[in-house]
This record gives C-alpha cells, structure tokens and sequence, in this order.
C-alpha cells in the first residue's frame, strides 16, 4: 500500500504572480509554499490523494460491477475509473435508453496514511473536494460521519477521535454512482452530460490547532469597506480577531481591523481606503491575512485571497459591478477533459481561461454544478465574471439535499471575487423553496438567477428566436442576459448568427449580454473501445473548440465581435488617407496604455508577402463607450502594397484582434498578377466534332459542349485536366437557350450561352496563348428568393491535395458569419474533416467549403496546378460540400449548391440544434433579388492557367 507523506503538505492559497499567470508559474510557486506551509498555527493541508488530475496518488481499488468487476487494484485518486477501465460509460440520457446499460456501480478504495505524534490534541479533518456521488468514509474501520450525498460538492469530517497518532492509519471509501437520494440522480445523473464515477477531485487532511476558524465569509466592497463573517469551533477569552490586508508579495500592508471574540461567531469589519477594485480588466487581488490573537500571541493564522468589488442588480434596469453596468460576453463551461473526465489539472483550468480570454470573453457560467476550487482562483487572477451553479439539470434537489449542497457552494465558493451571481439550478432543475439558503449563507446578498427563466429581476431565457419575444428579450423591460444561446451543434450556432444577435441585444438598453453554449465539444476516451473519441450521437459536439481544445471558425468570429477595440466599418483602398474611428467597448478601462500595430504587404505570388512598412500607434484616453478619430501615418508606398493589417493590443501586450483589408480592386491587382499585358500572340486551332468545339491553343486543349456551352475536356500537352461540366448556374432555375461561337480579330475564340434566367449570358475566351477566361452578367434576377448564387464546376475530389489563395480566410465561412477571416495569402493541405465529429483525424481549417473575399486561388491536384483569378470584387468560392456528421439536426444542414467547385454571388448559412438559419436573424434568411431593366450588375470574371504540378507538392 502507498502512504501518504508529510511532503504533501500545501497551504490553501499558493503563492501566484498576478495578474498575468503563467502555467510554470505554478510549479515554482506551489515548490516555494512547501516550506511556507510548515509554519507553526499557519493553516496548510495535507494532500492524501494527488493536487490534481496531473499528479495523482496511487490508492487502491476495486469495483463491484462493469469492467474489472470484483478485482482489487491500484486506480490513480483524483480519477473518474471509467477513464481507467473501471465500470460502466453512460452519458446522461442513457437512463431513458432501454438499448443502453445502466451503470450502478460501487467503487471502494483503501489508503494508508501517516499520521504525526504530535498532532494529538489538534483537530484534524479530512476533505473531500468532490466525488461521485453518494461517499461513506472510515477511518481505522469506524464512520468518520453520515453519508454525502452529491457529486459536484466539498465535504469533510473531523476524525480527531479516529486516529492512531504516531502510526500508520487506514483510510476506507465506499462511493457509490447513483444516489440512493431520487432528487440527487434528477438533478445529476439524469442530464445532458457524461456521468462518471469516483473521486475526482482532491483529499486532503486540515491540521489545526485548539482553536481555529471554521469558516471566513468576507465581503469587501469596492469602496474598500470590508466585513467579514468569521465562525469558530470554539469562543475564547481575552482573545480577538485581526485582519490584516497585504499585496500579493505581503510587501505592503493596507492596514488591519480587530474585534474581540465574545462568541463562537464574530462579524468584523474595516475600511481600507487605498485598495484598487477588482473587476475582469484590472483583476487587483489582496491577501487578507486572518489571525486569532490571544494576548499578542498569535494562535492561529489562515489567508483568504480576496479582490474588492460590489455587486448590484438594479431592476429594470441590468446587473452592476462596481456601479458598472455589466455586458456579458460569456460562454457555459464543462468541467471535462477528454482523456481523464472531470479529474482536471492546474493547466487544463489555465487553457481553458486563456482560451476564453483570447476570444475576448469576460464572463464563464459553470454548467451545470460548481467548478474546482483551482479554477475560480484562476478566474479571480486572470479575470473573469463567474456564474457559479449548484446542480440541477431540468430537476432540483428536493428540500432535504438542496439545503445541504447549497451551503456546500457557498461556503466553498463565496470568497472568489469571480463570482458575482449565483445559478439556482438549470432549465427547471431547482425547487424554489431552496432559495432561501443562497440568502443564508452568503454574506454578500449576491443576485440568484434561474437560467431559462425571468425571476428575480433578470430574464434569461434560453434558445429564443431572433426578434422573438413580448415585454422581454429584445423588446423588454427586464435586464436580458441569456444564459445559453446560439447553440454550437457541429459548425452551427456560435459565430454563425452571434453578429446580428448581437447587434440586436446592443439596442436594448437593458440587454445585458449572454452566454454561448457552450466552450468545448464534450467528447470523452472510451477505454472499452480502444481509445475512441464518444460525443454520444449530436448531445456533446457543441463546441467553440474541439475535445483537445482545436478551435473552430466560430472561434475567431466571436474573437472579433467582442473585441474591446473595435474599427469602425470604412472604404479601404489606395486612397485610404490613415483616418480610422476606434471604439472602446471596455467596461472599465480607457484605452490609454493600449496600442495598434500596422504593418503594409505586397503579394508576388501564392503563400508569398513581403513587408514593405510598419510600425505601431499607442491610442489616446478613449473612455468606454466613446468612439474617437485616429490616424495611421501612412507610408509613401502605401498605393504599391497589397495588404494593410492592423493588430489591436491591451495595456498588458495581449493581442486582442488582428483585421486585414485588401487595398488594390480585384481587377488592379489581376492586372498585375496575371502580368496580361505580356501575353504572347501565336496561332490557335477550332473545329467541331459530335457536337462538342475543339480549341488547341498553344500547349491547350479544350473541349465545349456546343449544347449548353460547358467546359468538357481540359488537356496540356498531353495531361489530361480533370476540372470540367461547368459553369452550371446554381441557386436558381435556369435553363441554356443558345451556344454560339466566334474567332474575334485577334485569332482569339469566343463560346457564347444565352440563358432562360441567371445568368442570362455567359461567354469562354479561348486566347491565342492557351489562356482561358469565363464572363458571366451578373445577378439580375426579379423578386426571387435564393440561398445561394453563382456557377459551379466539377473536379473530382480525391484528386485534390491541396489549395493556396488570396482571399479572406484561413477559415471558411457562411452567410451568417463572415467575421473572423481576414485578407491574406493563405493555404491547406486537403482534409474531410467534418467538423465536431472527426475526432480520428481532427484537422482546422476545415478544406471543403465557402471561402470569402476571392482574388485569386491555385488548386493543387494530381493532375497539375489550376490557376484561377477573379477581377470582381466581393466574390465566394466553394470547395466541395462539407459532408453532413450522421447525427446532425436540420438546423446544421445548411443548403448547398451542386458541384465541385464554385463561383458565387451569395453563400447560403447555416443553423443551429434547434432551429435553421431563418429563426437566427437577418444574416440567416434567405435573399430576395431584385433588379430593374438597365442595371450593370457586377458579373464573375474569372482567369484559367493549367500548369505542370507544384514542385512542392
């Protein structure tokens, strides 16, 4: 058996260099506080499991039912078994599944640990940070107390009387999965996620001395008033309590209140004039040093980290913090890791915030039940508003756990600064009677909400319509932050829609933000099927980023909508004067301090810039909420570049968004590109044969169909080009009238197509060179509804390997979010990554799909390379349909057009779980076309070369 060493020993509050945290960080720190920890009548535990997921402690173990049914082992604590073989994997539907087996197994586990001689006469408790779900434990073959039930929750027992001091002591843990509780099992184990079993979260031992603090409840304004809720296991006389307030290096103290001890609860309180509140821009954190002092002796000494900030919630009105008026911009976070479930490291917790902050977020709601204790310090360090939930999926505790685990919450939670509001539950998983426990326990009167509902003064209603709603939402008089919306099933929802919701909620002036469903897709190892990746059918795959935290599209659309500096929309072109208005969309911060960076590019070719300036601009004091003018010193060679990128960055170097706009027209920089002018003059063949037109020009072949005027047959000298049957009108009805053709007076030759709608007349050039060029008229259709619009071609897509462009992306887009691409040169390999769902071989960008902003592209492919060049501005172009994942709703089967590759005018967009493109705003219906006799709509002009295949391929 492994004992548990004195070594393990940690204090509550590591110490950590904020604000900016650093994963290594916390090595250095945590190696530092073990020497900290020894400290006479300082609070410190002792760790008889691991810290955390990354550095467990062998236990032993054994299941009676599942996978290694009856078989003692060793299981690394803090785990959830079925990630090590253990027991049964069930998502939570399963229960109403009668194809699936319910597991109902009961882990139990042994530890031996070392218990000193001199803690004889302390007490000494054992806490359990979480474990699933009802947990009994003995200690030396006695009950330490009554059994826990709830598996999201702290709880501990005193077990001073259990011990044998100065000798090795056993440690038993019966957990058992499923609640003998039914309200417990409704509330957590019939939900909308993974459920798992064991302890997965850390134990560890509290030695303390004769008196002690049970618990410190404090509530520091941001006024830097201060008041704190300090119970004791026991009163004493002559002795007082004194708070002391340092910086994090404990350099400065801010000063210290006292109060005597005149009972066994004791309420302090001070002010302390020159702190600096907290809030998710300036995450300002002290040490408030608690001590009990009797006749200058101290006898015990515990740290609380605090930050100073108030809360309101104003009725009719919104949610303030620090007489802010809040605009969340958040998203619901699972506690999960693919490889080891909800047992979580300090560095899974770290990616998981930088993460949100690198997409600009301010707010994280813990769904569905309350989160590490790790995770809400990282929270307050980095900065981050917290909606904590006690669990509850769409049924609540009845009144007898409720209670309990609401108090379990409280206590362990309430001194993060982070969490500013609680969650009673989700989408009916609350009994309201529990409420009044929230109010008990917690000293700061925080607002509780009720996601899904308007209680309380908030309405956070769940999955609406665009512009749905009567005296709420949009059109209400209740402060309106959803608490799940745009729900991101597979590439759905999420930046698809978040743009016209967004602007939507901006108009309300009790809207007051929202949070996306949800971070990351919930796909989970299936060690009983060989490692295999498990989203369960579509009720997992709902994320911003991927299981390994692979960021979709959507990531970089919601990036550049709530970035805090925003360019407002202007005309960028050789003209462009350097006259920008940014927009501070900060809470609290002015942008002093924060600076753009530019820098001027030239593109000579595919995958190829060149720099020809740079340099950066520190923005003046712009206020939240003002718009200012500024302006770019632009270069003298600014008329010869291609591209112009600017990089916003906050007062501490983080890049908040990088936009890029192209400068030449498309036509301009064709000119250039396609180097026309140097076009040689040689002879060109015609013929027809069988129906079809036979064009040999210089080392080309071409055939066309005299029938419907299609490209049939692409040969160079002999290779044979496999990109054909095109163009075919797509998105709407429209049938080929006429073909004709014609040599024009330059030996160049013309294939002509009238058509019975769009696009009434297209037009081939064959030039004398082999150069191949397409015109098509425009989009002049009459009141005619489409989702997409343009001409598509065929090429057969295991020939593909790879594609390079100038255009927007890496990332393809919809109709609906186009934000989060920018102009560039940009390349991939060929991938079929279907997104969400081919976690075998997850590759981003995905290849197949819209691409923005064409202005040229090389096809790469077996048969050689395909040169393609657009002078029209505005143009899409597709590769290939992406291919529907087996589970997806109607919502995220986005229509699309036929063939290969394609030319459009107009992409169509994409839905979400449980509704389609439609119900999500402007940018998601379809578009009526509307023309009139005379007008010059821009067409599709595009370039074909046929080259010999890359030699980098």
């Amino acid at each position: 058996m492994n004992k548990s060493k004195l070594l393990h020993r940690q204090p509550i509050h590591p110490r950590i260099v904020f604000p900016k945290l650093l994963f290594l960080s916390f090595l250095l720190i945590f190696t530092v506080s073990l020497t900290l920890a020894q400290e006479k009548d300082k609070y410190h535990r002792i760790y008889l499991s691991g810290q955390d997921a990354a550095s467990p402690v062998e236990w032993e173990f054994m299941v009676d039912d599942g996978r290694k049914a009856g078989e003692w082992s060793m299981i690394p604590v803090p785990s959830n078994w079925e990630l090590h073989g253990f027991g049964t994997y069930n998502y939570g539907h399963d229960h109403n599944n009668p194809d699936r087996t319910l597991g109902k197994e009961t882990g139990f586990y042994k530890h031996e640990f070392e218990v000193e001689k001199d803690w004889e006469g302390k007490s000494v408790n054992i806490v359990f940070e979480g474990a699933m779900t009802d947990t009994q434990v003995k200690v030396n073959g006695k009950l330490a107390g009554e059994e826990f039930q709830g598996g999201f929750y702290r709880f501990g027992y005193d077990i001073s009387a259990l011990l044998n001091y100065g000798q090795i002591n056993t440690l038993e843990v019966e957990v058992k999965k499923h609640s003998s509780n039914a309200s417990v099992n409704r509330a957590e184990r019939e939900a909308d996620y993974w459920i798992f079993g064991g302890i997965y979260r850390p134990v560890y031992l509290e030695v303390l001395p004769e008196i002690h603090f049970k618990r410190i409840a404090v509530n520091p304004k941001s006024d830097g008033s201060f008041e704190a809720l300090v119970l004791l296991n026991k009163s004493s006389e002559n002795t007082q309590i004194e708070v002391e307030i340092f910086d994090l290096d404990h350099q400065t103290s801010f000063g210290k209140t006292a109060t005597a001890i005149d009972a066994d609860e004791v309420r302090i309180s001070g002010n302390f004039d020159s702190i600096n509140a907290w809030n998710p821009e300036s995450p300002n954190l002290y040490d408030a040093v608690f001590r009990i002092v009797h006749e200058n002796d101290v006898l015990f000494e515990k740290t609380e980290r605090i930050g100073f900030r108030t809360v309101e919630l104003r009725e009719h009105d919104g949610i303030y913090v620090n007489g802010k008026r809040v605009i969340f911009k958040g998203v619901n976070r699972h506690s999960f890791h693919p490889s080891s479930g909800r047992a979580l490291s300090d560095e899974n917790h770290l990616e998981d915030i930088e993460l949100m902050k690198q997409m600009n977020m301010n707010a994280v709601r813990m769904s569905h039940y309350p989160p590490d204790e790790r995770f809400l310090a990282l929270c307050d360090s980095l900065g981050l508003f917290v909606l904590n939930e006690v669990a509850g999926w769409q049924e609540g505790y009845d009144t007898e756990i409720g209670p309990k685990v609401i108090k379990a919450t409280v206590w362990k939670d309430a001194n993060h600064p982070s969490v500013i509001i609680w969650d009673h539950g989700n989408e009916g998983g609350w009994d309201f009677e529990n409420e009044q426990w929230f109010h008990e326990y917690d000293i700061q009167k925080r607002p509780v909400i009720y996601p899904w509902l308007i209680r309380n003064g908030v309405d956070t209603h769940h999955y609406f319509r665009y512009n749905a709603g009567v005296q709420r939402l949009a059109h209400g008089q209740t402060p309106f932050f959803p608490t799940e919306f745009m729900h991101g099933l597979y590439d759905g929802g999420h930046g698809a829609g978040l743009e016209d919701y967004w602007t939507d909620f901006m108009k309300n002036p009790v809207a007051t933000g929202g949070f996306l469903w949800v971070f990351a897709d919930e796909a989970v190892v299936r060690t009983d099927r060989d490692g295999e990746l498990d989203a369960d059918g579509n009720h997992a795959p709902d994320g911003i980023v991927g299981p390994y935290k692979e960021k979709e599209g959507s990531f970089y659309t919601v990036k550049n909508i709530w970035s805090p500096i925003q360019i407002a929309p202007f005309t960028m072109n050789t003209e462009f004067d350097g006259n920008l208005f940014v927009e501070n969309k900060y809470i609290y911060s002015s942008l002093t301090g924060c600076k753009l960076e530019w820098s001027l590019h030239e593109i000579p070719d595919f995958g190829e810039t060149d720099e020809l300036a740079s340099g950066e601009l520190y923005l003046p004091n712009i206020l939240p909420g003002e718009r200012r003018n500024i302006k770019i010193p632009i270069p003298e060679e600014f008329r010869e570049g291609d591209v112009f990128k600017l990089s916003a960055y906050d007062w501490t170097g983080r890049e908040l968004y990088t936009w890029s706009w192209a400068i030449q027209s498309p036509l301009d920089f064709a000119n250039r590109f396609l180097d026309v002018e140097e076009v040689a003059v040689g002879m060109i063949e015609v013929a027809e044969n069988d129906g079809l037109l036979v064009i040999k020009a210089d080392k080309m072949l071409y055939e066309f169909d005299l029938q419907n005027g299609q490209l049939k047959k692409v040969e160079r000298d002999g290779q044979v080009f496999s990109f054909n049957n095109g163009p075919v009108p797509v998105g709407t009805r429209s049938e080929v009238e006429k073909v004709t053709w014609e040599m024009d007076q330059d030996g160049n030759i013309s294939v002509e197509s009238i058509y019975s709608s769009f696009p009434n007349r297209s037009a081939w050039k064959v030039f004398t060179d082999g150069t191949l060029y397409l015109n098509a008229d425009g989009p002049l259709l009459h009141v005619e509804e489409v989702d997409f619009l343009g001409l598509s071609f065929d090429f057969p897509e295991e020939k593909v390997k790879g594609v390079k462009w100038i255009g927007n992306g890496p990332y393809r887009v919809w109709r609906n979010r186009l934000k989060g691409v920018e102009f560039g040169t940009w390349e991939k390999d060929y991938n079929n990554t279907i997104t969400g769902y081919s976690y075998d071989n997850l590759v981003y960008p995905e290849f197949k799909g819209y691409h923005s902003n064409l202005y040229a592209l090389l096809l790469q492919t077996e048969e050689g390379d395909i040169r393609i060049v657009s002078t029209n501005p505005g143009m899409y172009f597709k590769l290939y349909n992406p291919e529907n994942p087996p589970h997806a709703t109607s919502g995220v089967i986005p229509s699309m057009p036929d063939g290969d590759i394609s030319f459009l005018h107009q992409i169509s967009s994409i839905g979400n779980k449980f509704g389609g493109s439609e119900t999500m705003g402007p940018s998601g219906e379809k578009i009526p076309s509307i023309s009139r006799k005379g007008d010059r709509a821009l067409g599709i002009e595009l370039w074909f070369t046929f080259e010999e295949i890359s030699q980098n391929l």
